[in-house]
Formats: structure tokens, C-alpha cells, sequence
């Protein structure tokens, strides 16, 4: 497969226009960033929480065969238990609220063991810090907890799913986290620890290395999934147009060995 390969300038133009919203420095500034996280969970929960472990891209696997896995962007569980996922959303793609939802479900089922009591299921939350007003209401935070319809009383499930507006400018400290995470420039950043984390990464020459290392691999990555997929949508259209079966198709285009099989998983699910 062809490979996408960045140049120095442009990777360091890339760097240079990275903010808290891209998933490269988003992820290196929170993994293992506890201080980092309780900034993060004390304002947009508006109350201290005291974390004990975070990481960043966390892969969590579908137990049912050809079941949706899913990537947490930050994994976060504080000193009673509860785990918290913040997810960042640069763009409108995965934005569904369901999304929410799967989320919610994929945490809760890894909390008991066999036989446990449903009480004893731990608070979670789920997270999403979007670049742009998902709602369009203009508030800073939308929580969206369960109520009993009929009475307008909290269900008290345990379930949290919060959306955070990242266009919010307001002079609070909310407005205040949400222009650090649109911030290129750890100078720009009101709070130290976030701004500690970009200076290191986008500022220092040891960091600025780690960084520009994740973007190249990111592009080659990027690069092989774009090239996968196009040969994905030219076997499809050869087997609609030419009326042919697919390893007639993958034939025709002289695709072989593994990346054979890949595609042929990829259109028969």
C-alpha cells in the first residue's frame, strides 16, 4: 500500500496550528495527566474529584464476534471508583447522540462481575467536549440525565452524559477552559495544567520530537486506511457494475494476499 509521508515543514506546520481539540496533542497532553484531568472533571462537574488513574486511547473490545469495538479518547477513574470517559470532538463526524448512549453501555457492562448485585453498579459518565455548540443553545454545559417523564423527578440511575459546548466564551471558568482548549500557544492558556502539558509537547524540543513522531506515524496510518478504503469502493463498484462476485472482482483488480482478505472481511460484514 502507498504510504502518506509528511516532510519536516509540513509536519511543523502542523504542529505549530494544533490545539487541545486535535486527537494527537489532546492524547499526549492526558495520558497518565491526573492533575490535568482533575482541572478538567472540577469545572465541568463543579466539584473536586479526586482521580487515582487516567489514559488516553483506550480500546475496548466487543465481546460479541463482528460487535462494534470503540476507542476511549480518556479514561479517568477517581478515588471511589467511578469511571469517567471524556471524549474530544474536533468535528461533526461520530456526533450522534446514541453515540452517548453505546458509550454509557460499553463502561457499565465492565463493572460487574458475575453475580454481583445491580446495586452495587458505581456512577459513570460520559463526557463529550465538542469544538462547536452541539445544541446550538448557546449554553456552556447540557446535562443529560434520566427523568421519570410523568413526575419531572431524576431516575438516579447513575448514568451522566454531559456535552460541553466548546464554543462557549464565557468570562467563567468554563469560558476560560474552553478558549485553553482552542488555544496553539501555551502562553495563550489560562490554567498551568493544561498549558504545562502543550508547552512541553508543542514548545520543548523533546517534546516537540514525540509529537512529530505521532503525527508522521498518524499521516502513514491515515494514508493506508484512505488507500484501503478506495480499493474497498472500486471492488464494489466493479461487482454492481460487471455483475461479478467478489473474488472475481478482487481478481480483476489483482488484489492478493492479506490485504485480500481484509477487504473481503470489510464487505461481508
Amino acid at each position: 500500500m502507498a504510504k502518506t509521508i509528511l516532510n519536516d515543514v509540513e509536519v511543523n506546520h502542523l504542529i505549530d496550528d494544533m490545539t487541545l481539540f486535535d486527537d494527537d496533542l489532546m492524547t499526549l497532553v492526558f495520558n497518565k495527566n491526573i492533575s490535568a484531568t482533575e482541572l478538567l472533571l472540577r469545572i465541568i462537574l463543579g466539584r473536586n474529584i479526586r482521580v487515582t488513574d487516567v489514559e488516553a486511547q483506550i480500546e475496548m473490545r466487543s465481546p460479541n464476534i463482528k460487535g462494534r469495538d470503540i476507542t476511549l479518547d480518556i479514561l479517568a477513574i477517581d478515588e471511589d471508583g467511578e469511571e469517567i470517559n471524556i471524549e474530544v470532538q474536533g468535528n461533526s463526524e461520530g456526533a450522534h447522540v446514541r453515540r452517548a448512549r453505546f458509550h454509557s453501555s460499553v463502561i457499565d457492562s465492565r463493572m460487574l462481575k458475575e453475580n454481583n448485585p445491580f446495586k452495587i453498579l458505581r456512577d459513570s459518565y460520559v463526557i463529550f467536549i465538542y469544538k462547536h455548540d452541539k445544541f446550538g443553545k448557546g449554553l456552556p454545559i447540557y446535562r443529560a440525565d434520566r427523568v421519570i417523564k410523568e413526575t419531572g423527578e431524576d431516575f438516579n440511575d447513575g448514568s451522566h452524559i454531559i456535552y460541553v459546548n466548546g464554543n462557549y466564551k464565557g468570562n467563567d471558568e468554563i469560558g476560560k477552559l474552553m478558549h485553553d482548549f482552542h488555544a496553539k500557544s501555551s502562553d495563550d492558556m489560562n490554567f498551568k495544567e493544561l498549558a504545562e502539558g502543550v508547552h512541553y509537547f508543542k514548545e520543548t524540543e523533546e517534546g516537540r520530537d514525540v509529537m512529530c513522531e505521532s503525527v508522521k506515524n498518524y499521516a502513514i496510518k491515515y494514508g493506508e486506511e484512505l488507500v484501503e478504503q478506495n480499493k474497498i469502493d472500486s471492488v464494489k463498484l466493479i461487482m454492481k457494475n460487471m455483475k461479478c462476485t467478489l473474488d472475481e472482482a478482487l481478481n480483476t483488480l489483482e488484489i492478493k494476499g492479506n490485504e485480500r482478505k481484509i477487504i473481503s472481511q470489510q464487505l461481508q460484514r
